[in-house]
């Protein structure tokens, strides 16, 4: 099971919270997992990308709630769970039916925060199950993503900064290092988005001891 893309939020019938997230990470990790002879389902957000492989199972999802429960109901069959998505930590706390109009005054948009997906997974998962997360981070970045690592119970994080040029959102190459519970780092220098893919999966495979 792969994640991919955004997820968006909505606030009205026209307007939401979102990110930047092009899925085009995810869309590559799952492809690549296909290609190692997964059986493959991505779950996916909003995204203009398409997979070319009849074989890869699509189910798309708009919100984070949507999202969770996609996992939710897969997780019990799943080897592999790779959680590249970019899902939204806070959801208004309530929706309006109409298009919400221009005030004088501000406008106040409570939140609340959307249930951890990965956190779920690591504390579900069975012997036998291998979750890897995503920690996009623009400071601190090796810290906070062995805290995330440690707290949400994943096996390994992959770890991208935003002060990396190239790097993150949008484009077509990343630079990652790969960071697991037993204290393995991988660096990966920038190249393309593909190739990030291959090495991903196979750190994960080397891990659990299929290769």
């Amino acid at each position: 099971m792969v994640t991919a893309g955004p997820t968006y939020e909505a606030i009205d019938p026209v307007r939401f919270i979102g990110n930047h997230s092009s899925g085009k990470m995810g869309f590559a990790l799952a492809e690549e997992l296909y290609f190692q002879g997964a059986d493959v389902l991505l779950v996916t957000g909003p995204t203009q990308q398409k997979t070319a492989y009849k074989g890869v199972k699509v189910v798309q999802v708009v919100s984070a709630a949507e999202m969770f429960d996609a996992c939710v109901a897969a997780f019990p069959t799943t080897d592999i769970a790779v959680m590249a998505a970019a899902v939204a930590d806070y959801t208004p706390s309530s929706v309006s039916t109409d298009k919400i109009k221009k005030q004088a005054e501000n406008l106040q948009l409570p939140l609340t925060r959307t249930k951890d997906i990965l956190q779920w997974l690591g504390q579900q998962k069975k012997e036998g199950q291998f979750v890897v997360g995503f920690a996009l981070e623009t400071s601190n970045e090796k810290e906070n993503a062995l805290a995330k690592l440690r707290s949400k119970n994943a096996d390994c994080i992959i770890l991208n900064s935003l002060n990396d040029k190239g790097a993150g959102f949008g484009g077509d190459t990343n630079k990652v290092t790969i960071l697991d519970k037993t204290g393995k780092e991988k660096k990966i220098e920038l190249t393309v988005k593909k190739d990030i893919a291959k090495d991903i999966v196979s750190f994960i495979a080397l891990q659990i001891h299929v290769v």
